[in-house]
């Protein structure tokens, strides 16, 4: 019987997968060790990538990825925050795990809900996949308008300058040279590989607005998401999407 202070967590099994459950299995912490798989450094960083966490519970998972030797917090000597996280060997042994977790959900978790539709990661997401060598020199600023948003995260900006792609939930104080506007679940759909991002220009489902130049060369700057390559498998709507999609794109 376990006795110490985990033991509403513990499965009171010394096998392998059990021990690995009791900490991989609490909520968000697959998803707050994607993020620095992902890159992400400091706190702040690791917050926008997972959004939905509260800053407190954020604070005690990293705790915990601490205290179980996958992470490690390391100080910095100069920098706007006094740490920042990475992963150790053992975190490091998680990568093609959880990247084929991922690779699992695209293929066969449930169809998405209204409620998993999460503009401000969806933000993270792109920021992370803009083609760099595709961008046009010096500052590039797009700005996204997303219908079927809550009306205070319905709009973000994206802006490249020489190289470095940065997300503003604010108003980065620079005007936009391209619009776009869309419906956030056809949107999500579209970044996950379930439409076609051309075809859904071309049927002005994601309208864009500015310079002709620029409304041209979107597509090619938008990478979508990693996992995009990988079929629905799934019995549902979102199979049936992707199918559709599938038989209309030349």
């Amino acid at each position: 019987m376990a006795t110490s202070s985990n033991a509403n967590s513990s499965y009171g099994q010394y096998c392998p997968l059990a021990l690995a459950a009791e900490l991989l299995c609490r909520r968000w912490t697959i998803l707050v060790i994607s993020r620095v798989i992902d890159g992400c450094e400091t706190f702040s960083e690791i917050h926008r990538g997972v959004p939905r966490i509260s800053p407190s519970l954020l604070s005690t998972r990293l705790s915990e990825l601490e205290d179980a030797g996958l992470v490690k917090r390391v100080k910095r000597r100069n920098g706007t925050e006094k740490y920042y996280y990475e992963l150790t060997e053992a975190g490091r042994d998680l990568e093609d795990l959880i990247m084929q977790m991922a690779v699992w959900g695209q293929k066969w978790s449930r169809d998405m809900e209204n409620d998993d539709l999460d503009p401000g990661f969806l933000a993270w997401s792109m920021h992370t996949r803009i083609n760099i060598d595709a961008m046009p020199p010096g500052r590039t600023v797009m700005q996204f308008d997303f219908s079927g948003a809550p009306a205070d995260c319905r709009r973000f900006w994206l802006v490249c300058d020489h190289g470095a792609v940065d997300m503003c939930l604010k108003d980065p104080g620079y005007d936009p040279d391209l619009f776009i506007e869309a419906d956030l679940r056809l949107f999500t759909e579209t970044w996950r590989g379930f439409r076609d991002l051309k075809a859904e220009i071309r049927a002005r489902r994601i309208r864009l607005s500015g310079p002709k130049e620029l409304r041209q060369a979107f597509p090619t700057w938008l990478m979508l998401s990693g996992l995009a390559p990988f079929d629905r498998q799934r019995d549902g709507p979102e199979k049936r999407i992707a199918a559709k999609c599938k038989r209309r794109t030349p």
